[in-house]
């Protein structure tokens, strides 16, 4: 029996819903998704701009990677919805686990263990400040 009444709800709409906005995935970046959360967690919520300069002097490996994919979002904003780039601040940011590649290493006595080359899935979402959100930042 097939699923196809009851259709999973496209990316998108699980992600935004009806507001505006838009996002971007990488996929299989090589790097684990612990490493790669610390910069996420440093850049969540603030500006696309403040981000993108945040993350340019960060020292960390896993800032270029989310660097570009804050950008790849700001950029698709921008082209598909028509959003001005200053406008749009980081509303999600989260990593999930990707694929993990399993290589060996040889010990001694003819034993091995086991070398894991994690991967991670980096999804940013942008969307525009409403004046809702500036007003209660002014009120804070």
């Amino acid at each position: 029996m097939s699923n196809t009444d009851k259709a999973r709800p496209s990316r998108r709409a699980a992600l935004l819903g009806d507001r505006p906005g838009n996002y971007a995935i990488a996929k299989q970046v090589r790097m684990s998704a612990q490493k790669v959360r610390r910069v996420v967690d440093m850049v969540r919520g603030m500006g696309v701009d403040d981000a993108l300069n945040t993350l340019k002097f960060a020292p960390q490996a896993a800032s270029e990677p989310v660097y570009k994919v804050v950008a790849s979002a700001a950029a698709n904003a921008e082209n598909t919805d028509g959003l001005r780039r200053n406008d749009l601040y980081i509303s999600q940011a989260f990593v999930d686990e990707g694929m993990t590649m399993r290589r060996i290493r040889p010990r001694a006595k003819g034993s091995a263990s086991r070398i894991l080359k994690r991967s991670s899935h980096i999804t940013v979402v942008v969307e525009p400040r409403s004046n809702d959100t500036e007003n209660k930042k002014k009120e804070a």
